[in-house]
């Protein structure tokens, strides 16, 4: 097995290739130790000293290390971690898969349509621009022009996030749907 690596915008993730698989569908975060029960995988890579992040997509895994972590003494381990794990024949998650993180709910009220318009630009536009970077972006609101949005992966605490956020989400989703006055990030 040969695990191709991706350097990010955020100079504390990478992205790791396994050449095959890693979710059938959706997305899975993994801010925390605590919080990667449900994954396997996520478990053995949290065991490395110096992870501070796991995040799944379609054909990657996304690593963030600590300030004071240097990628030459992690990256072999987690290349190994994730090596292990896919011989093992474990699997990724413990249940069906990731987390649809796309938030498909139908939106209903005065603003469903404009909700229905952020999502589907979301979905087109932005997350497959995103995933190549390592990360996702998911949609958590719409409030009097305010577009509230979730950053994971390698755009969770990217230097240029912000520019991300104000200069290419915000502009595009203003340019598509006039309503869309600005756009905000929150925390999940």
């Amino acid at each position: 097995m040969f695990i191709q690596t991706e350097s990010t915008p955020n100079p504390a993730t990478l992205k790791f290739l396994p050449g095959q698989t890693v979710l059938d569908a959706g997305t899975a975060d993994f801010p925390s130790a605590e919080a990667a029960g449900k994954s396997p995988l996520a478990e053995r890579i949290f065991k490395i000293a110096g992870v501070t992040g796991v995040f799944f997509g379609h054909d990657f895994v996304t690593v963030t290390k600590d300030e004071g972590t240097e990628w030459d003494h992690v990256k072999p381990a987690i290349l190994g971690a994730i090596m292990e794990h896919f011989q093992s024949g474990k699997p990724v998650m413990l249940d069906a898969g990731g987390d649809p993180q796309s938030g498909h709910a139908e939106h209903t009220g005065e603003d469903g349509e404009i909700v229905n318009q952020i999502k589907e630009l979301l979905d087109t536009r932005v997350r497959p621009a995103v995933a190549q970077d390592g990360g996702d972006i998911t949609f958590h609101g719409f409030d009097r022009g305010v577009v509230y949005l979730h950053m994971q992966g390698a755009c969770a605490g990217c230097p240029s996030s912000t520019i991300t956020l104000k200069m290419g989400i915000e502009n595009l989703l203003r340019h598509y749907i006039p309503e869309v006055t600005e756009v905000r990030p929150v925390a999940v």
